[in-house]
C-alpha cells in the first residue's frame, strides 16, 4: 500500500487492524505475521495511515482471496517474474558521446527470512536488450554469491534468472549487496554491472533474553513510594525498529507478599523498578524476590514471545530501632584501690542489623561519678557495656556508687522514628574493704642534727598510719636500710636512736644528708607493709684538722728562681675550714733556719729556702696548719721536698732524679703491669710454638699425583754405605719363606710388611690437606722416628710409613729376589700398567738376557 499526500511533508505511520495476523512495514509492505489457514471466503482487514504530528488518520480496506488452482500453462502465463533490464550505454551522435539519462533506480528486493521454499526460489530476471543480437552470459558477484557466505544466491547464466537457494536469517545478515554482470561468449563485458540490494524482512523468531538471569538490588527500609531500586535489561535479536524487537516488561510475582502484594512496579519500556507502597521494614522482611517478564511485539500476550528473570531486592537497614537495656538496674562490686577491673556487664537489645553503626551501642555515664572513677567500654562482639574502674576507690571515703548510664547508637536515628534516641539504666557499685599498706607521713622525714652525736642518743619518732580505720590492727617497725649502721628503731613506738657516732664526713653521707629506710607492717590478713625514709641533715663540727697539699714538691738548691706553693686540705666545711694559718715549728731548729713560709691568702702559702744554698736531697719539712673553726683545730703536716740542681728555667737536671725522689705508687703499679703483660706474651708465644710443632707432626706428605711415591720410582742418588761396612744381618731382607716362624722370632725381628706384635712406634701421620712446604719437615721427622725405633730395619732398607693392614692385595717388596724366584714369575702384566712400569717389565719379564 502507498500513501500520497499533497505537500509531501507528512510523516505517516502504518498500522493494521489485525496486528496478530498482518503487519505493515514503514515502506507499506503488508505481510502475514503467522501461518494460518484461509477459508475460501474473502478475508478483509483495514490498513491505517496516521500522521505522527497531527495524529490524523486515514484508512484503506484490503481484501485477501485465495488463488484459484491453475494449470501449468495458465500458471506460466499468470506467474510473471519481474525483469531487471540493463540500462543502455552511451552512444555516439554526430561525433560526440551522448549518455542516455538514467531516470530510474532499481528498487531493493524484499525477501522474508525463514522462508520454507521450495528452493531454489526465483526472485528476479536480469536481462539485457542486446540478447537479441548477441549470445550473452549472466553472473552475480558479492557476499552471498561468490563471496562468503557463498551459494546463497545463484543466477542462470543463459536466462538471467536470479534465485535464492536456502532460507535466510536476518539476525545473521540483514541485507545483501550483489552486482549483476552481462558478458558475451568471449567474456567481453557487454553491459555495465548493476547493483542489486536484497533486504531480509524480519520475522519474530527470537525470544527476548535478559542480560542476567538473577538481578540483585537494594532499597533502604522505610523508603517512600517512588524510590528507585534497580533496572533490569533484556535484549531481542529481532529488528529493534519493528514490533518483533520492541520489548515490554512486567512483574509476574512478588515473594513474600507482605505487607502488600504490590510493593514494587516496573517501567514497562525501560525496566526501572521502583517502590509503589510504603511499609518496607527490614526487621520483618529482609528480602523480596520478583519474577520479571519481558515480551516482544510490544508486550502482546497472544503473539509476542517472552522470557523471565529473577530480581532479588534486599532491604537494607537504617537506624530505626534504638538500643534498649535488658534491665533497669545492674549491680556490681569492686575491691578498693583496684583499677582496670570490670565491675558490671550492661546488656542491651537492638533490632537493627548486627555489627552495623545502627546496631553498635555507645555507652556513657550521665550521673553518679563526679570524679571520673568509672568508664564504659563496648564489647564489639556482644555489644555489651563493660563498666570499668579507671581510678582507685577508697573504701573509707566511698562505700557505694550509684551510676546513671545511657546507651545510644553510633549513628543517629532515622528521621520520623517515634522512639527516644537513647535508653537509660542504673548501675549500683559496692566497694569492698581490703587491708591497705601502712604509710609514713611525712615521707621522707627530714631532721637536722650535729655530727658527732654519741651512741644512745634519741633522734626522733618515725611512725606510720594505717588507712584501714574500720580494722583494729597493730603496726610494728623494723629497719630496712641503714648503710653505716648508725640507727635503730623501736618496733612498737617507732623511736629512732643512734647506735654509733654520726660522722658528716662518712662516704655514706651525700650532700650532708644521710638516708635510712624503715618498714612498717600491720597484722592484717594478708599482712601489709609500707616503707618510709628518714633523712638526717648533719651539721658540721670542727672535728677534722687540715693537712698540707701537695704532700711532695721540688725546689732548687738556691732560693731563686722558684719557690713552693702549698695549700691546705680540710674535710670540714665553712666555717670550720679556711682561711688557714701556716707556720713552721720551732724544733728542729734547722727547719726555721733553712726554710721560710709566707701566707699568700686565706687558703695558700709559699715555702722558700731561707739560706742561699741547700745541698740536693730529700727533706721533710713539718708545717703547722690551723683552720678557722671555733675552737680552731691545728695539725703538723709533713711536706716532702726534693732539692735538686736546676737549670736556668728552674727545672731539675739530676740524672738520678726519679731514683732520688723515689717512685710513687702509681708509677710502681704501671711498671708491674708492664712486666706482667710481657710475661703473658712470652708464655703465649711458647704455647703457640708447641702447638705449631704438633701440627707439623700431624701433617702427612702432600705431593702432586704425578709424583706420588706409590705410583712412581724416585731417584734419591744415595744407595747407602754398602754391605761390607755394615754389621747387621741382611737375612731379614730375603724371602719370607726363609724367615723363622713368629713363635721363634726374637723380639724386634719381623718382616717389614707384617704388623708388629708389640706397640708400634709413633710415626708422623700425613694430614688430609697439608701445605706443600711441609713435605721436607714430614720426611725429616719420619727419619728421626725411624732412627729412634729399636725394631726398625737398617736405615737403607724399606721403611713402613703407612701400614695398610694384613689384608692388602699388594705383595711384599721383601719377596723380590731376582736370583731365586724372578724367573718363576710372570711380569708381563706390568706392560698393562702404562709406560711407567715398562722398564720393570723389561727387567724382570725379558728372560735370561
Amino acid at each position: 500500500v502507498k500513501f500520497s499526500n499533497c505537500n509531501g511533508k507528512r510523516k505517516v505511520q502504518y498500522e493494521s487492524s489485525e496486528p496478530a495476523d498482518f503487519k505493515v512495514d514503514e515502506d507499506g509492505m503488508v505481510y502475514a505475521v503467522r501461518s494460518f489457514p484461509l477459508s475460501s471466503e474473502h478475508a478483509k482487514f483495514l490498513i491505517y495511515a496516521q500522521d505522527k504530528e497531527t495524529q490524523e488518520k486515514w484508512q484503506v480496506a484490503v481484501k485477501l482471496s485465495l488463488k484459484p488452482t491453475l494449470t501449468e500453462e495458465s500458471a506460466k502465463e499468470s506467474h510473471e517474474i519481474e525483469e531487471i533490464v540493463f540500462p543502455r550505454q552511451s552512444t555516439k551522435h554526430s561525433g560526440y558521446l551522448q549518455r542516455q539519462k538514467r531516470d530510474w533506480v532499481i528498487p531493493p528486493i524484499n525477501l522474508p527470512e525463514n522462508s520454507r521454499g521450495p528452493f531454489p526460489q526465483e526472485l528476479v530476471r536480469i536481462r539485457s536488450d542486446r540478447d537479441k543480437n548477441l549470445s550473452l552470459r549472466y553472473s552475480v558477484t558479492g557476499p552471498g554469491a561468490d563471496q562468503p557466505p557463498t551459494g546463497i544466491f545463484i543466477i542462470n547464466p543463459i536466462s538471467g534468472q536470479l534465485s535464492v537457494t536456502k532460507p535466510l536469517d536476518r539476525e545473521l545478515i540483514a541485507r545483501f549487496h550483489l552486482r549483476a554482470h552481462a558478458v558475451d561468449i568471449n567474456g567481453n563485458q557487454v553491459e555495465n554491472p548493476i547493483d542489486i540490494v536484497i533486504n531480509v524482512i524480519d520475522m519474530n523468531d527470537n525470544r527476548p533474553e535478559f542480560l542476567h538471569q538473577v538481578w540483585n538490588g537494594t532499597v533502604p527500609e522505610g523508603s517512600k513510594p517512588g524510590t528507585y531500586v534497580m533496572t533490569v535489561t533484556a535484549i531481542d535479536a529481532d529488528d529493534p525498529n519493528a514490533l518483533n524487537g520492541m520489548l515490554r516488561y512486567r512483574i509476574l510475582s512478588q515473594a513474600p507478599s507482605t505487607p502488600s502484594p504490590n510493593m514494587f512496579t516496573i517501567n514497562n519500556e525501560t525496566g526501572d523498578i521502583i517502590t509503589v507502597a510504603a511499609g518496607l521494614d527490614r526487621e520483618k522482611v529482609q528480602q523480596y524476590t520478583l519474577i520479571i517478564q519481558a515480551t516482544d511485539m510490544e508486550g502482546n500476550p497472544t503473539y509476542g514471545l517472552s522470557n523471565t528473570a529473577t530480581a532479588v531486592i534486599t532491604v537494607t537497614d537504617v537506624n530505626d530501632n534504638p538500643p534498649e537495656f535488658t534491665a533497669m538496674t545492674f549491680y556490681g562490686e569492686v575491691p578498693e584501690n583496684r583499677v582496670d577491673v570490670i565491675v558490671a556487664n550492661l546488656t542491651v537489645t537492638d533490632k537493627d542489623q548486627p555489627h552495623t553503626p545502627a546496631w553498635n551501642a555507645v555507652y556513657r555515664i550521665s550521673g553518679g561519678d563526679p570524679t571520673g572513677r568509672f568508664a564504659i567500654q563496648t564489647d564489639p562482639n556482644s555489644n555489651d557495656g563493660l563498666v570499668t574502674v579507671v581510678k582507685p576507690i577508697d573504701f573509707e571515703t566511698n562505700r557505694m556508687f550509684v551510676l546513671t548510664v545511657a546507651a545510644e547508637n553510633q549513628v543517629p536515628l532515622a528521621k520520623g522514628i517515634q522512639h527516644p534516641p537513647q535508653s537509660t539504666a542504673t548501675v549500683s557499685v559496692t566497694v569492698i574493704d581490703v587491708n591497705e599498706n601502712p604509710y609514713f607521713a611525712p615521707n621522707p622525714k627530714i631532721i637536722r642534727q650535729e655530727e658527732g652525736l654519741h651512741a644512745g642518743t634519741m633522734l626522733t619518732t618515725f611512725t606510720a598510719q594505717d588507712p584501714d580505720r574500720y580494722m583494729q590492727q597493730n603496726i610494728r617497725y623494723t629497719k630496712l636500710s641503714d648503710p653505716a649502721n648508725w640507727l635503730k628503731i623501736d618496733p612498737v613506738n617507732g623511736q629512732i636512736t643512734t647506735i654509733a657516732v654520726l660522722d658528716r664526713e662518712s662516704p655514706n653521707v651525700k650532700n650532708n644528708i644521710y638516708n635510712a629506710t624503715f618498714l612498717a607492717s600491720d597484722n592484717g590478713i594478708p599482712p601489709m607493709s609500707g616503707t618510709g625514709t628518714l633523712q638526717i641533715y648533719l651539721l658540721d663540727i670542727n672535728d677534722n684538722a687540715p693537712q698540707v697539699l701537695p704532700q711532695e714538691a721540688e725546689t732548687c738548691e738556691t732560693p731563686d728562681p722558684n719557690s713552693i706553693n702549698i695549700t691546705a686540705l680540710d674535710y670540714d666545711i665553712d666555717p670550720n675550714a679556711g682561711p688557714f694559718a701556716f707556720d713552721l715549728p720551732l724544733s728542729p731548729v734547722t727547719i726555721k733556719r733553712n726554710w721560710t713560709i709566707t701566707r699568700l691568702n686565706g687558703d695558700f702559702a709559699q715555702l722558700n729556702l731561707k739560706i742561699k744554698f741547700l745541698e740536693a736531697g730529700i727533706y721533710e719539712v713539718p708545717i703547722i696548719i690551723t683552720d678557722s673553726g671555733n675552737p680552731p683545730k691545728s695539725n703538723i703536716s709533713i711536706l716532702r721536698v726534693k732539692v735538686c740542681q736546676c737549670d736556668s728555667n728552674g727545672d731539675c737536671t739530676d740524672v738520678d732524679r726519679i731514683v732520688g725522689a723515689g717512685l710513687g705508687t702509681g708509677a710502681i703499679i704501671a711498671i708491674l703491669l708492664c712486666i706482667i703483660i710481657l710475661l703473658i706474651l712470652v708464655l703465649m708465644f711458647v704455647v703457640w710454638m708447641k702447638r705449631r710443632d704438633k701440627e707439623r707432626q700431624a701433617k702427612q706428605l702432600l705431593i702432586d699425583p704425578e709424583d706420588d711415591v706409590r705410583d712412581n720410582i724416585l731417584k734419591y742418588d744415595e744407595e747407602g754405605g754398602g754391605e761390607e761396612d755394615q754389621d747387621y744381618d741382611l737375612s731379614q731382607l730375603q724371602q719370607p719363606d726363609t724367615v723363622e716362624p713368629d713363635a721363634i722370632k726374637p723380639v724386634g725381628i719381623r718382616r717389614l710388611d707384617e704388623r708388629p706384635i708389640h706397640a708400634e712406634p709413633q710415626y708422623p701421620v700425613r694430614s688430609a690437606a697439608p701445605h706443600p712446604g711441609d713435605i721436607g719437615d714430614f720426611i725429616n721427622e719420619g727419619l728421626k722416628a725411624a732412627d729412634n725405633d729399636p725394631t726398625a730395619p737398617p736405615y737403607d732398607s724399606l721403611l713402613v710409613f703407612d701400614y695398610e693392614g694384613s689384608g692388602s692385595t699388594a705383595g711384599s717388596l721383601s719377596s723380590l729376589n731376582s736370583s731365586s724366584s724372578g724367573g718363576e714369575q710372570d711380569y708381563d702384566y706390568l706392560n698393562d700398567w702404562g709406560p711407567r712400569f715398562k722398564k720393570l717389565a723389561d727387567m724382570y719379564g725379558g728372560g735370561d738376557d
